[in-house]
């Protein structure tokens, strides 16, 4: 059995995000078979649409590497048993009650019964300049980028409700990443993992979230539109 977690603790991990809604737009081969050439740590799949199998997406994915294969689910209907990891992610910088605990409740028996490795993440959605896929599907209110106080008051609400991770999102093709002001605030004021996604697509970029304190990044969109970014790096 593999231990994601563990391999999300060690920290200064690149994770890359296959999104199964753009599959027919992307070349997801290039990406797998470049990202794993480049050393990344694992694979996380899902977004806010997904119209298609989740668990074709993720056996196909497995078929191409050895890298773990993690769940970022954008609601119940997303899960997959056949994956390594599921990252249990509730909204908790908004207040909607679906994405809080409805889509868990839902889904949650499903996860148990599989034996699946459950992470249970704290997903922080931080204002990236642009409404974003996961702000309007979720209906709900990003972070100001100019208010870290509140992004490190709710990261703290999350450790103390027994989370195990905390996700800092910009959202998919933000103009602008998480600052990182509000990655090192929050990384300061909580001892669980951080992870931080949205906008990242230079070395700068990554190192100034890694220096900030960051165990995770997360890259999508950047490789959507360039399959061998790492390997230029």
């Amino acid at each position: 059995m593999r231990n994601v977690y563990d391999s999300i603790l060690k920290g200064e991990k690149i994770a890359i995000l296959l999104d199964p809604g753009k599959e027919i737009h992307a070349d997801v081969d290039g990406i797998i078979r470049h990202s794993t050439n480049a050393g990344v740590a694992m694979f996380l799949v899902g977004g806010s649409l997904v119209s298609t199998s989740v668990s074709n997406f993720v056996e196909g994915v497995k078929a191409k590497t050895n890298l773990p294969v993690v769940l970022f689910p954008g609601n119940a209907m997303q899960f997959a048993p056949n994956a390594d990891a599921i990252l249990f992610l509730s909204l908790i910088s908004g207040r909607n009650p679906d994405f809080l605990i409805g889509n868990h409740v839902a889904v949650a028996p499903m996860v148990k019964l599989s034996g699946i490795e459950v992470i249970p993440t704290g997903y922080i959605l931080i204002d990236g300049g642009a409404p974003t896929s996961v702000q309007y599907m979720s209906q709900t209110m990003p972070i100001p980028a100019s208010k870290p106080e509140i992004a490190v008051a709710t990261a703290i609400a999350g450790e103390l409700l027994g989370l195990k991770a905390i996700y800092l999102e910009a959202g998919s093709g933000a103009q602008n990443p998480v600052p990182a002001e509000v990655v090192e605030r929050v990384c300061s004021a909580v001892s669980i993992p951080i992870m931080v996604g949205g906008g990242l697509s230079t070395p700068a970029q990554i190192e100034a979230v890694f220096a900030a304190g960051a165990n995770m990044v997360v890259i999508g969109n950047a490789m959507e539109s360039n399959p061998t970014l790492l390997s230029s790096w």
